[in-house]
């Protein structure tokens, strides 16, 4: 079976990918939690990780170590993971590893953290420009293929890379138009992500360096995490 090395579930955007893809299309796997540590990661990492990284997938001797890299093995493997369709599943593709490779500004200013509410205190140009972009996709997604899935009428590893803005845009009132705003809505409502979000509202782990990533974001309204 499977093994999915994963961390915090209320940090990990990089985590979440992998394994909302999995949980939604009913692929089996044994998930193995590996709670961040304060300054570094890497020897703990290194035990399963070549990287010192998550999210690393292991198969039968086969380490798998990069989000995207784990999307496509288990393509290889599994129906469902990209669209059927010829152009749905370029368009996919092209969508995912532009989430996987740029958003520099959205991942900085509005780190992962599934249990607060955060006002943003300065909504930079180079912020609105990545929010503009999160719009622009979406929109032509939902269009091009009919929804109410990005590439499509199913979910997919397009928008499981997606999964993650999500909850950031729940974390920090991101303003997004109508079709946008629906789109996340139904991310948020779909059963894995509701068990992650159950999960990390329960975790009382707390690293520094997230917390004060979180911070510098803006004014913290509400922190619905158990304490320990």
């Amino acid at each position: 079976m499977y093994e999915l090395f994963i961390a915090n579930k209320n940090y990990s955007s990089w985590s979440l990918r992998p394994w909302v893809l999995m949980k939604e299309l009913a692929i089996p796997f044994e998930e193995r939690m590996v709670p961040f540590a304060a300054l570094s990661n890497w020897d703990r990492f290194r035990d399963f990780s070549p990287t010192g990284k998550v999210p690393c997938l292991t198969d039968a001797g086969t380490v798998v170590w990069d989000s995207l890299a784990i999307a496509e093995y288990l393509a290889e493997r599994h129906p469902g993971v990209w669209p059927a369709e010829a152009q749905a599943r370029a368009w996919a593709r092209c969508a995912a590893a532009e989430m996987h490779s740029g958003f520099g500004v959205l991942r900085e200013r509005c780190t992962m953290n599934c249990g607060i509410r955060v006002r943003i205190d300065e909504m930079t140009p180079a912020l609105e420009q990545d929010i503009a972009r999160l719009n622009e996709l979406w929109n032509e997604g939902l269009r091009r293929f009919g929804g109410p899935f990005l590439a499509g009428n199913a979910f997919s590893a397009v928008d499981a890379f997606f999964a993650p803005v999500a909850f950031r845009a729940q974390t920090y009132g991101l303003k997004l138009d109508e079709a946008a705003a629906a789109y996340v809505k139904r991310l948020l409502a779909l059963p894995a992500m509701q068990s992650w979000q159950e999960a990390a509202l329960a975790e009382t782990w707390r690293e520094p360096g997230h917390e004060d990533e979180a911070r510098r974001a803006g004014t913290w309204l509400e922190d619905r995490r158990a304490t320990a």
